[in-house]
């Protein structure tokens, strides 16, 4: 789980505010800096907090409840289709989403949305099986089915709820037991919903409470206005993301198009699957024809409900599971399109090893100096976009990046040769042994943009230097590796934006935190010592700033300075 580092932006802070957490001792309200940060339910942070106080401060303790989250619901999927289809699907479906591109992806980062995903599973397999006539438990499987919603609210907010909710009455509508007493009876709503409330509803109670006003029910966000922590988490984080009119506008949206079509990437090589399982049968009494239904209730109503909303990448990942187990169905199926689907993937992998090798050899003589981030773009207007530092590369980026080309050029021989060599039971083991290569290419890749994505050298080197207070450059997100790793507050020059914006204008806020060029240009030039990170290319107008002789370079790392004024 380390390395790489954590990075910047969002994954290093969601870390440090588990661990400002834990040594506040307030587990209600979450803090960035001393500033009030109110947009995100606390589970994960719980959970990270628990792993600081086990294990110590380290980034590999606060990526703990994700892997396990991430293997947990693996399982699950397998457990949920061995039930419903049999063992040889629940294999193929565990499988599916263990070695899918897109569960790899956005589990590097230290979001909650592989845990949500598992809450919806667990909910919505409880409730099929609540309802299930010879299942002898329905009643545990029902009170399964809303501990999951409850534990799901902590974790994303109401769409923990919305979506096992909708994807049940739709299912059930479809299968005409909606308006039957007995469904009702046995998916025990009463007591389900107050046991809800008595996961969810203590924290949201608490948080409105310590972060008055306590009712605001205004329907426009703008700069400079606080209304405490119901307006801002449930009416600016839940209504007004979804219509698109949140403040601060801090996030970017995926088209339309390139949402649903990314899913042909997030599951290769399973995905060219996906014509066999549109055969399967999904009308019918049986067990297997049922879940199938509840599935495509499930995809669809995710997939659709975010094609009507802002979307990131990574926002379809709750219905990773049913894409899962429907493609465990259609490789299990024994279709006829699934000769012709390994013969599409034995293309696609011979293409990228072709790919690799061409790139390999045009990068045979280049020299690789220093870090990758000499050799990378800057594309500083698709950054909000969860994979937006891929447009970075460059053919020259290559150059550092051998290791792992190498490393992917195997994988892709090794699922060129089981898709054109191999059938059955041998060709799908070549292509989850592709995989599992692949994601250690990737990995690798990591650890190669590590000074580029993270800023842990520049902690370092501020760990090991004399005493002095630090002031970062732009936004707390543009340096949160170095808050993690160095555990110390900072003057935030020009950083009164984003995410910490809104707590900036609480009655209680910190007034040493956010600073502007005139009193960066006093501070500098002052006989205390300070330390200033800023990214290279912004470097250049601080110095005109504050004069340029009072810059002195203690690290550059990653195309980023630290510097000293003494």
């Amino acid at each position: 789980m380390s390395p790489p580092s954590l990075m910047d932006d969002v994954d290093a802070v969601q870390a440090q505010i588990a661990r400002n957490m834990l040594q506040s001792g307030d587990w209600v309200t979450a803090r960035l800096d001393g500033v009030r940060y109110l947009e995100k339910s606390p589970l994960k942070y719980w959970m990270m907090a628990v792993c600081f106080w086990i294990f110590g401060a380290h980034d590999w303790a606060a990526r703990i409840p994700i892997a396990l989250s991430t293997v947990l619901l693996c399982w699950v999927t397998a457990r949920f289709a061995a039930w419903a289809f049999g063992w040889r699907v629940g294999l193929h479906a565990g499988l599916v989403l263990g070695t899918s591109v897109g569960l790899f992806l956005f589990t590097r980062i230290l979001i909650p949305d592989v845990m949500l995903t598992l809450t919806i599973t667990i909910a919505l397999w409880g409730m099929v099986r609540a309802l299930e006539e010879e299942e002898r438990h329905p009643a545990a499987w029902a009170m399964a089915m809303w501990a999951a919603i409850g534990t799901g609210l902590l974790l994303k907010g109401l769409i923990a709820a919305a979506f096992p909710v909708a994807t049940g009455l739709l299912y059930l509508g479809l299968t005409k037991q909606l308006l039957v007493k007995r469904t009702w009876r046995r998916l025990q709503v009463l007591w389900g919903m107050l046991l809800v409330l008595a996961i969810a509803a203590p924290w949201h109670v608490l948080a409105t409470l310590r972060n008055p006003p306590y009712f605001d029910f205004t329907m426009h966000s703008e700069k400079g206005s606080y209304h405490g922590f119901f307006w801002f988490y449930f009416i600016n984080e839940h209504v007004l993301r979804f219509l698109n009119l949140r403040y601060p506008r801090d996030y970017n949206t995926v088209p339309r198009a390139y949402f649903w079509l990314f899913h042909l990437l997030w599951f290769f090589p399973w995905s060219l699957y996906f014509p066999a399982a549109l055969r399967l049968k999904y009308r019918g009494v049986d067990r297997a024809s049922r879940v199938r239904l509840l599935c495509l209730c499930w995809a669809g109503f995710i997939l659709t409900f975010f094609t009507f909303s802002t979307t990131q990448e990574y926002y379809s990942m709750p219905c990773y599971p049913a894409l899962a187990l429907l493609l465990g169905c259609a490789m299990a199926s024994g279709d006829s399109w699934l000769k012709w689907g390994r013969r599409a993937i034995g293309v696609v992998t011979a293409l990228a090893l072709a790919a690799i090798c061409g790139i390999l050899w045009t990068v045979r003589g280049l020299a690789a100096p220093g870090d990758i981030a000499s050799a990378l773009s800057q594309n500083p207007d698709v950054y909000t976009l969860s994979l937006g530092h891929m447009t970075d590369l460059t053919i020259v980026s290559f150059a550092y990046l051998r290791g792992p080309l190498a490393v992917a050029g195997v994988a892709f021989a090794v699922g060129t040769w089981g898709a054109w060599r191999l059938r059955g039971a041998a060709a799908g083991a070549a292509l989850v042994a592709m995989m599992v290569l692949f994601f250690h290419a990737a990995r690798m890749a990591l650890v190669v943009f590590d000074p580029y994505m993270s800023s842990r050298p520049l902690a370092e080197a501020l760990l090991a230097a004399p005493p002095g207070k630090l002031i970062v450059d732009d936004q707390y997100y543009t340096f949160s590796s170095v808050f993690f790793y160095t555990n110390r507050r900072a003057y935030l020059l020009n950083g009164r934006v984003n995410n910490l914006d809104y707590g900036s204008y609480a009655p209680d806020a910190p007034e040493d935190v956010f600073i502007d060029d005139g009193e960066f240009r006093r501070l500098w030039n002052s006989e205390a010592r300070y330390y200033l990170v800023v990214e290279g290319t912004k470097a250049e107008r601080l110095e005109q700033v504050a004069g340029k002789t009072r810059f002195h370079v203690q690290r550059f790392s990653g195309g980023k300075y630290l510097f000293t004024n003494h």
